[in-house]
């Protein structure tokens, strides 16, 4: 830990913009594919928390947008129709699937019984089906007098609501499962078997790992080349079209903005240019991480807008001190709750007016949940995979962010990737080095970038070589 916080830290005077080389783009370009292994192990897990929550039926939705979890044991998503994965304690599966999906079972990397459901296909496409859909559910063996857990994709955390009781799948799904549970059963939301807290999905092996590096390193290669870009002139859908690589899914929807956003209610990159002085925007995610930067598109503070000339000092400045302190205050074993307050010491909510968690889990969807909020017990565990997610927003100057993807691993699983994955353990121990020795960032060991530019923050866009860092001690 940096002097106990004390002055240094919260005034931020080693904090300084200076010229840094960039770091590399270091993407494999090689997707990593999840191994049978590692897909049997996912699926014992599941059932594994099904015996310790003494659950006989486990019916895991899956959409498009909302299909992770699912995902999860199956290896894809429904694309465009809704689906039930429906596994029992018993070991017997099934997989219910609209006309365009049914044929996806025999590919799935569980093995389940293929179930048609034509209620799951998409509008006027032939429904005629002799079975109702509580009979569709019959044949996946749900029945009466057992605890049927319904899995969706939120983990309800309320203080004001029977959690167990929200859900949040389609009503006529839910209200099929309890008409078969009957009053002798039991029905519920299960997500937490999944996500949150003991969730099976919050930690990855070796396997896991190499394979969402692809996405968080790919994220990060695309970032580094549209700031490379940024000019005045240049439009948001040509930064776009540099933040999206190679066709792969995005994890959220690319933000290319310049200047003020959210006109006409778009959200999408349009023709409008880039000028001197715009507040910039850019954000792109893939399955394994998201990248996003924001500042102002100049090349000097003499050039950011009248009433925001001392950006950097008013903004950055404390968001890259609490970033830095991040980086060097994690580790595997620490509760969510110090990480929380560690952020509050050194960049107070009541004054930067960050609302969500200071950093959250991140895998196939860019937000999956957190252990990271006020009063948390949870634990910082080995094999967890962050998003570096500080939001601060100072009423009257634009936003700043060096979002950014890390992984947790304590000495044993670090081992585990120097001998399984070296060339990971590569990446990692070069991305390290930059961060340290042209950041002096102090990393806990702990802690594995997952791609080249974590913590490498450009404020002044058009000054490709000036970056934050901390003062050498």
């Amino acid at each position: 830990m940096r002097k106990e916080f004390g002055d240094l830290i919260n005034t931020f005077e080693n904090v300084v913009c200076r010229q840094i080389p960039a770091p590399d783009k270091d993407c494999s370009r090689i997707p990593v594919l999840l191994s049978d292994a590692t897909m049997k192990e996912r699926y014992e897990n599941v059932l594994a928390r099904m015996k310790e929550e003494e659950i006989d039926t486990l019916v895991i939705y899956g959409d498009l947008e909302h299909g992770n979890n699912f995902e999860y044991l199956t290896g894809f998503l429904p694309r465009f129709e809704e689906a039930l994965l429906v596994l029992h304690s018993n070991g017997q599966n099934y997989m219910v699937m609209g006309n365009e999906n049914l044929n996806k079972v025999p590919f799935s990397r569980v093995k389940a019984v293929p179930v048609h459901a034509p209620y799951f296909s998409l509008p006027n496409q032939p429904m005629e089906n002799p079975k109702s859909f509580v009979e569709i559910l019959e044949e996946a063996q749900i029945s009466g007098n057992s605890r049927i857990g319904i899995v969706g994709w939120k983990n309800f955390t309320s203080s004001r609501e029977d959690n167990r009781q929200l859900f949040d799948i389609p009503s006529y799904i839910v209200e099929r499962i309890r008409e078969l549970a009957g009053e002798g059963g039991e029905v519920f939301n299960a997500t937490y078997i999944f996500i949150g807290n003991k969730g099976v999905r919050c930690r990855n092996n070796v396997n896991e790992l190499e394979h969402y590096e692809f996405g968080a390193a790919l994220a990060s290669d695309c970032m580094l080349k549209a700031m490379d870009g940024l000019e005045e002139g240049v439009s948001e859908m040509e930064l776009g079209g540099m933040l999206n690589a190679y066709g792969q899914k995005n994890s959220v929807v690319t933000i290319a903005s310049s200047g003020k956003r959210f006109i006409k209610a778009n959200l999408y990159p349009t023709d409008n240019k880039v000028k001197t002085g715009d507040a910039i925007s850019l954000t792109i995610g893939y399955k394994g991480g998201l990248s996003s930067r924001a500042g102002y598109a100049v090349k000097e503070a003499e050039q950011l807008p009248e009433g925001v000339k001392d950006y950097v000092d008013a903004v950055v400045k404390p968001y890259f001190g609490a970033y830095a302190t991040w980086l060097e205050e994690i580790h595997c074993g620490m509760k969510g709750n110090d990480l929380y307050q560690i952020v509050e010491q050194v960049l107070p909510k009541s004054k930067y007016h960050w609302s969500l968690c200071p950093g959250h889990l991140t895998a196939d969807e860019e937000w999956m949940s957190s252990p990271v909020y006020d009063g948390s017990e949870e634990i910082l565990e080995s094999g967890m995979l962050f998003q570096i997610d500080i939001i601060p927003s100072v009423p009257g100057y634009g936003g700043t962010s060096a979002e950014s993807t890390v992984a947790l691993a304590d000495e044993a699983l670090r081992e585990e990737i120097r001998e399984k994955a070296p060339a990971l353990w590569k990446r990692i121990e070069d991305r390290r080095k930059y961060i340290e020795t042209e950041l002096h960032i102090r990393l806990n060991p702990d802690v594995l970038p997952m791609c080249s530019t974590v913590a490498y923050l450009r404020p002044l866009l058009l000054n490709k070589g000036m970056a934050m860092g901390l003062l050498e001690e």
